[in-house]
Parts: C-alpha cells; structure tokens; sequence
C-alpha cells in the first residue's frame, strides 16, 4: 500500500512529461502574440490565416491523401503476409518471409530512404517507370515500412483466433472466399482498423524517408514544418498542430466505440 502514492506519482509525472508540451502548444494556438513562448490574451486569428495559407493546407491535403493510401496498401499486404505467416509456418520461405516484412521494422529510417532512393533511379533508368520522384514513390515508401507493423497486428490477431469456427464452416460446404468474409474478416475486423490507422499515422508522421523519395512537385506536411520551424516556430504550425490533434482524437474515440458495440454485439451473440 505504501507503493502506491509513489507509483500514483510516477505515473503523473510521465503522462505530464508526454502530454504537457502537446497541451502547452493546444494553449498558445490561441495566443494573440506572434511570439509563440510569450501569451498576450486570447484569439483565434491564426487559425483564420492558417485557412489562407496555401502552403500548409496543399501539404496538409497532400500527406492525409498519401496515408488514406499508405494506410489502406498496408492493410491489404499485410493481412495477405499475416495470413501466409500464421497459416504457412511449416513451409521453408515463411522464416524468409518474416524476415523481409519486420526488417523496416528495426532498420533506421535514413537507410530506408536511401536504399528505395536508389532502388527508384535503378527502376527507372531500367524499366523507366517510376517517373522521378513525386506522390507515387512517397506512397510505394510508405507502405514498405507501414505494412510491417499492420502485418504483425493482424498476425497476433490470427495466431489467437479459434480455427475450429473456420474448419466447422468449411465441413458445413462453404467455400474458402466465403469463409474468410463471412467468418475470418468481420473477426479480424478490430485487428485491420488498429492497423489501418497505425499505418495512416506512421506515414502522416514520416519526414526522414519521404526527404529521400519525394521530388519538387510533392511536398508532405512534416516537410513543410520542419523547413518552417528552422527559420522559427510559427502560431500558424501551432493551430494546425492543434487540428490534428482533435482530429486524431475524435477518430481514436470513434473508432474505440465502433469495436467496443461490435465486441457488445459478440458476447451477446454467444
């Protein structure tokens, strides 16, 4: 019992540690002063310039279409490299398998981005496709890296899930498609959400590979903030900042609520 204030303490400090400076940066979104460490009263005049800033908001547009993209590619290649891991282990090329999709997992980030860097030019002097570096190299990186983590979610997933209810279906007559939409997918269903969205997060996040991959005509949000916060930290950064967090909030809540019915709808159903 007598752990229990300093673990209460501990506990405070790190949530404090970890989400202290994105409220402080919620807070002076606010500030009337252009100084972003300095308050001089309440307004919301940078988010009505942030809506006449072009720059930022076609970067915005741009890396949130990137990740609908990225995120949705990872969630199809990953469940499809789950699926083989989890139903395939004895075959020789699963370890290889393995092997090749957590790679991007644990190698840094600058050489991935070099390496697919290089990968591209040697493609393109070769085949010629793709055509320089834009929106399509950004995606083609993103989802080499992203599909790692959605495979090993939707892995997990697999790996505790009952086979029986799959073998009782296919005794029943139904056909391999119809057992995985009817009986495999709506149960692996919570595993492909928390995968997408993890995967739409890494590439909105990303900033070291999509330095290496992009090329003039394709400039994603972090790449535009960091090229602005070098020269100083605008209020603007601040409101957008600030939008995106309650945009990954609302979603997070929203989504929490749709797996916790679908989990009601479970229990009840059994």
């Amino acid at each position: 019992m007598r752990r229990m204030p300093v673990l209460l303490i501990i506990l405070i400090l790190g949530y404090v540690f970890l989400y202290g400076p994105i409220l402080s940066l919620i807070v002076y979104s606010f500030n009337a002063s252009k100084l972003v460490t300095v308050w001089s009263g309440f307004s919301t005049k940078w988010y009505a310039a942030l809506l006449q800033n072009d720059a930022l908001l076609e970067a915005a547009g741009l890396s949130v279409k990137i990740a609908a993209v990225v995120a949705s590619l990872s969630v199809l290649l990953g469940t499809l490299a789950a699926i083989v891991l989890v139903r395939y282990k004895k075959s020789r090329g699963t370890r290889n398998l393995a092997m090749l999709v957590t790679a991007p997992m644990v190698m840094p980030e600058v050489i991935i981005g070099l390496s697919l860097l290089l990968l591209f030019i040697a493609m393109e002097d070769l085949i010629g496709w793709p055509k320089g570096r834009g929106q399509l190299t950004i995606i083609l990186a993103h989802t080499t890296f992203a599909m790692a983590y959605v495979t090993l979610i939707v892995q997990s997933r697999l790996a505790h899930m009952d086979p029986s209810l799959e073998e009782v279906a296919e005794d029943l007559g139904a056909r391999p498609a119809t057992v995985f939409f009817a009986i495999t997918l709506p149960l692996i269903a919570p595993a492909l959400l928390a995968g997408w969205l993890l995967a739409f997060t890494l590439s909105l996040d990303d900033l070291v590979v999509a330095n290496f991959v992009s090329g003039p005509g394709a400039t994603t949000l972090p790449m535009v903030v960091y090229s602005s916060v070098r020269l100083g930290v605008s209020p603007e950064i601040n409101a957008l900042a600030t939008l995106i967090v309650v945009f990954v909030s609302v979603a997070v809540c929203v989504s929490g609520f749709v797996l916790h019915r679908q989990e009601k709808r479970r229990e009840a159903e059994q």
